[in-house]
């Protein structure tokens, strides 16, 4: 599915998620969430997350190669993050509520993990951190943008959009295939995993990732020659 190159932060670009993690429109509005409580992933609001303060890291979907939707080509990948100007850019075209309102929790400093989405080979490419708190996304009001929204007004906005900079790739890229191993795992052991919403609500294209009561997080950790995304919960 095309999503609209990513401009400098303050610019825009498209959500959009499909099959096995995409962004694209076809999240549905009021998806459920995940969330981690006692060290596991479970699903509550965004609001609750933010008025908890237990979010620490998110993940983030975008599609690295090129696709057209309504004349535009869509592609982001993590290799053109990094190519921008501070290597900042703005991440618009989310049209789920359920997303929308994870951006709208986001807070300054927090790391998310880039996913790149609806390619040959999925997976977690690299890591980025917010440098902008929620604004109105501009490309709901461009006509000839694909994510235009003709009910959404300046004056009562319906989207938002963060800022993000690229922090680094991944020391390796963590394929979709690994991560599911590890799902498949913790559903069977009752692991913090098990309710993941990247295998739990696929097309969710801006997730969660909490902290639980002991202060462990699910973020990039190193072992070895080797970088896993499993060591720490």
């Amino acid at each position: 599915m095309p999503r609209v190159r990513k401009r400098p932060a303050g610019a825009a670009r498209p959500d959009k998620e499909g099959p096995a993690g995409k962004r694209t429109n076809t999240e549905k509005p009021g998806e459920a969430s995940a969330k981690v409580g006692n060290s596991s992933l479970q699903e509550t609001s965004a609001s609750r997350d933010r008025g908890k303060n237990l979010s620490s890291c998110w993940l983030m979907k975008s599609e690295p190669e090129s696709r057209l939707e309504k004349g535009v080509d869509v592609k982001f990948s993590i290799e053109d993050l990094r190519a921008q100007p501070k290597q900042t850019a703005c991440w618009d075209g989310v049209r789920n509520y359920q997303a929308r309102n994870f951006l709208r929790a986001m807070k300054l400093q927090e790391e998310a993990f880039f996913y790149h989405s609806n390619c040959r080979e999925p997976g977690i490419a690299g890591l980025m951190k917010i440098v902008k708190e929620a604004y109105p996304d501009h490309t709901q009001f461009e006509k000839n943008n694909p994510h235009y929204d003709p009910s959404s007004k300046e004056d009562n906005p319906k989207w938002s959009m963060v800022d993000v900079q690229f922090v680094r790739m991944m020391k390796r890229f963590i394929p979709l295939a690994e991560l599911k191993t590890h799902h498949q795992a913790h559903r069977a052991t009752g692991g913090p995993l098990k309710n993941m919403a990247l295998f739990t609500r696929q097309r969710l294209s801006v997730q969660p990732l909490t902290r639980g009561k002991n202060g462990s997080r699910l973020l990039i950790t190193c072992h070895s020659d080797r970088e896993f995304t499993c060591t720490s919960w």
